[in-house]
């Protein structure tokens, strides 16, 4: 199978997902992290001009989620892929423990907020998704609710993307070994000390109970209009060559043109 066919491909809807099953580890796309590097420089880089005709027509919104479990490379990725376009062009939204007045809101409250404008590529650094995810595990709200927030979410979303809001769902899948070797680095290295907090030994002592989670969240949300796309994480330079690529080729699938130009730009004279 070819690699753009491969990246192009997602989980259809309401497919049992097994990620025990699912490889961590890419057999498919550059052979070397050498080889990775040098075609995310090219992909980027046709993100960037490709980002400019976005920002410049404003006639689509691109937003990409990102959800994976602790140190599965939310930040790596994000820093890799989009810190290299034009900053003005990018929202990056991180979504943490919500505040005492986000709480008083329905819970899609402070995540519609966060959509990005036309012409804008928005970032979710974790998303609507925990809602499903954290809540589910630690049993922050009814089973009947958590049911009910699935057809929620894939009706916000196809809202977004029927009013021309582009989703690029990512879940970046590593092994528990892999996370264990990640933790173990950021204990071991000084300058990693803040990224480490002890809620991350509990966090894994869930790692079942989260797979559990994420398969459910897969299995409901994967949609036709907002299909997940689940990139084998474990060599951070396929997990950056892997996203660059899809962005690319989204981009590119938009047919971005530049606006019109007004009119009576040739009989302008700029004066001396």
């Amino acid at each position: 199978m070819k690699t753009k066919k491969i990246l192009r491909a997602f989980l259809p809807p309401k497919k049992n997902v097994c990620l025990a099953k699912i490889p961590t580890v890419a057999d498919f796309g550059p052979k070397s992290k050498e080889d990775a590097e040098k075609q995310l420089q090219d992909d980027t880089r046709a993100i960037d001009r490709l980002q400019e005709r976005l920002y410049a027509g404003s006639s689509h919104a691109v937003l990409a989620v990102f959800q994976a479990m602790d140190t599965g490379g939310k930040d790596g990725v994000i820093r890799n892929v989009f810190s290299r376009m034009n900053p003005q062009g990018v929202d990056v939204t991180p979504f943490k423990k919500p505040s005492s007045r986000e709480l008083a809101h329905d819970y899609l409250w402070r995540v519609h907020a966060a959509v990005p404008a036309r012409g804008m590529v928005g970032v979710f650094n974790r998303s609507h998704f925990e809602d499903v995810l954290i809540a589910r595990v630690r049993r922050l709200a009814p089973k009947e609710e958590i049911n009910r927030r699935y057809e929620q979410l894939n009706g916000f979303e196809r809202y977004l993307t029927e009013n021309r809001v582009v989703i690029l769902k990512f879940f970046l899948h590593i092994s528990k070994d892999e996370q264990k070797r990640r933790l173990q680095s950021r204990l071991d290295n000084p300058k990693k000390h803040w990224k480490f907090s002890p809620d991350d030994v509990a966090e894994r002592g869930l790692w079942e109970k989260y797979q559990e989670a994420y398969e459910a969240m897969l299995r409901h949300c994967s949609t036709e209009w907002a299909p997940w796309r689940v990139i084998p994480s474990d060599a951070k330079w396929f997990r950056d060559w892997a996203v660059a690529r899809v962005l690319r080729e989204t981009l590119e699938g938009l047919n971005l043109s530049w606006p019109k130009a007004p009119k009576g730009l040739k009989k302008i004279v700029i004066p001396d």
